[in-house]
């Protein structure tokens, strides 16, 4: 049988290589081989904070189980005629390598650093095994036992000592149905449960007799073999990031969990709640994406030590590693410092992944306090992030309002160069570092300015033009929907909508989102031409079809419709179409004499706005320029631009 140890060779090499710092003698390791009838014995392994949660699924359990049934079958069909003894077993069964598990010992407890979750799945066996002995009253059973857990009188503790799921074992030790089982102690307890009923309904499909299970138990406990690699403390950290990079990879805020927690003694780190915060700040963020606390780092550092793209891109990859280089090791110092380590736990990070956590949940639905965050999300401008991270500073008493201010001022930058043709996604990714550094623990009142001074220098080189104000009608006014994105133009026009329900007092008829988020061709909302191609709209341009073409594009030429209306729509006659616009949106009313009658706060919004609003019983190119001009005053009011001439 080969042996795969390409990640033990790795390791032995490494450390082999490293000077004990405090004795200056090579450190010596000692890889010891073991029997699983050894490993559950004496030792009672504690989860190290280093270890995820348990987190096999059914894929690699069932593929544990093939592997270890292929070598005991093909033995076991030779030598089924022998009495299940340990002696016959050794002799004529091969052992199987099950690979290594790592132990750091710590004022005599022994925590696992690398193979939690072999070690757990080799419990869920024997659990499993014990209750089988029972059903075919083997002698077997007293020896399971033991491998399961400890005894000291009546008490017992379990080797595997999962502390926070000690419920879970004890459960399945008794005998208890897997659905029976309570599993709200977290992830860990649900995973041993399903993964415990996989191994039951193969172990009961497998093992059918008396002797064949016998036999297994032996070979189980004898031949399956792990190899035990013992540490010291001080070297766990660096073990941990090259046994990672030996097999099934972790998650680089894994990796930076033990890097950073493996500097604190271990005494310190129960008494001063470190691992307890982690997992706290850890939980909140992913709650709203798996993993999504990688994405937080990566924003946090970006926003902190980027002031270009280019150099943002370096933490687009292994984050954990640049953190702890020296350019960087001179601002966070948390290389080989405790004390640092402990103070950024407790400071930055808990203060910026809270505040992460915080923009998640309002980007997912409005928040009164700060609705530009949800705004952006909607145009899928995740770098509000990277922006109010930078804005922040450590327990900012300005929080609110700067997450507030950055928000809005993204939002009115993004739609303005959408607006005046001079968007390009490109330079404006790398235009928000040079505002991410400009932005970086700024007071609120300076942020409005700092993107003020981008926008009009964006607006200047994307229409190559000297810009004196951050939105003109003469750059407006030729916008149409060839030139925009569908996302956008519905957003648009969403918000469009907003600022005219709250003019007449009256709630949106649909959310924001549902105008936005794309949707089905009879339940989403469409771009819908006012002039339709028909003779009498291309009369009103002179039959000139060109011309038609390009002004029935613009902005002031179309609005919004429900798929079914659009549809029933169609090429009709404005005449027909202002019917259509009946109990639509409110800009599509606007069009109609009727959406005036009785409507005081909506006449009296557009007298205090000096908004030319009015209804139109004919629409031509006269008319389309109207309401052109009508959307460029609409957006001067929602995104707070100065009321400017049309220059």
């Amino acid at each position: 049988m080969v042996v795969r140890s390409t990640g033990l060779h790795a390791l032995s090499r490494l450390l082999a290589s490293e000077k004990d710092k405090t004795a200056g003698n090579v450190m010596d390791i000692q890889p010891d081989k073991q029997n699983l009838d050894r490993t559950f014995a004496t030792t009672v392994y504690y989860i190290d904070f280093y270890q995820r949660d348990y987190k096999w699924t059914d894929e690699p359990v069932r593929r544990l189980i093939d592997d270890v049934f292929y070598q005991f079958d093909e033995a076991y069909a030779k030598h089924s005629d022998l009495e299940p003894k340990a002696e016959n077993v050794n002799a004529r069964y091969p052992w199987y390598y099950l690979n290594t598990y790592v132990t750091n010992t710590v004022q005599g407890r022994v925590f696992v650093v690398d193979g939690q979750q072999r070690l757990t799945t080799l419990t869920l066996f024997l659990l499993q095994l014990y209750r089988m002995a029972k059903g075919f009253e083997s002698k077997t059973v007293g020896w399971l036992e033991r491998k399961i857990a400890g005894y000291a009188g009546t008490e017992y503790e379990f080797w595997m000592n999962h502390v926070r799921h000690i419920q879970v074992l004890k459960a399945l030790m008794e005998g208890a149905e897997p659905a029976d089982v309570a599993t709200s102690s977290g992830v860990t307890a649900v995973n041993m449960v399903q993964n415990f009923s996989v191994i039951a309904a193969e172990l009961k499909q497998r093992l059918k007799t008396k002797h064949q299970f016998e036999t297994f138990v032996y070979y189980f406990l004898y031949r399956l073999v792990l190899i035990n690699l013992a540490v010291e403390s001080t070297h766990v950290p660096m073990v941990f990031e090259v046994i990672n990079d030996r097999g099934v990879r972790l998650k680089p805020y894994e990796i930076l969990k033990g890097k950073l927690l493996g500097q604190i003694d271990k005494l310190e780190l129960d008494n001063g709640g470190y691992n307890e915060l982690w997992e706290e700040r850890v939980r909140a963020v992913n709650a709203n994406r798996e993993d999504e606390i990688d994405n937080f780092f990566r924003y946090w550092l970006k926003a902190k030590f980027a002031d270009t793209r280019k150099n943002g891109q370096r933490f687009d990859g292994d984050y954990h590693r640049e953190m702890f280089k020296a350019d960087l090791n001179v601002a966070l110092k948390l290389d080989h410092d405790a004390a640092q380590v402990k103070s950024f736990l407790k400071g930055a990070f808990s203060y910026y992944a809270g505040l992460y956590a915080k923009l998640w949940k309002a980007s997912q639905q409005e928040d009164a306090k700060y609705p530009a965050v949800f705004f952006n999300s909607l145009n899928e401008l995740d770098s509000q992030y990277l922006l109010v991270i930078s804005a922040c500073s450590v327990n900012d008493p300005a929080e609110a309002e700067k997450v507030r201010v950055v928000t809005e001022q993204l939002d009115r930058m993004f739609t303005l160069l959408q607006l005046q043709g001079a968007y390009d996604s490109n330079e404006f990714a790398a235009r928000l570092f040079e505002i991410n550094a400009d932005l970086r623990e700024k007071p609120a009142d300076a942020i409005p300015a700092i993107f003020d001074k981008h926008l009009m220098a964006e607006i200047a080189e994307r229409r190559a033009t000297a810009v004196k104000q951050v939105f003109s009608y003469a750059l407006f006014r030729p916008m149409s929907i060839d030139r925009l994105n569908i996302r956008f133009i519905r957003y648009f026009f969403g918000r469009v909508e907003m600022l005219l329900a709250a003019g007449m007092k009256l709630k949106m008829k649909h959310a924001l989102h549902e105008l936005v988020t794309p949707r089905g061709h009879k339940t989403g909302f469409h771009v819908e031409h006012i002039l339709s191609r028909n003779q009498e709209s291309l009369d009103s341009f002179d039959k000139d079809e060109e011309r038609f073409e390009v002004e029935r594009n613009r902005l002031g030429g179309v609005l919004l419709l429900k798929g079914k209306d659009n549809i029933s729509s169609s090429n009709e006659l404005y005449a027909q179409k202002l019917k259509s616009y009946a109990n639509t949106l409110y800009w599509n009313e606007t069009l109609r004499a009727d959406t005036y009658h009785s409507k005081l706060d909506f006449r009296d919004f557009i007298k205090e706005q000096q908004l030319g609003v009015k209804f139109l019983d004919k629409f031509g190119p006269e008319e389309l320029e109207e309401r052109q001009r009508l959307l460029f005053e609409l957006s001067a009011l929602i995104w707070s631009a100065p009321r400017l001439s049309a220059a």
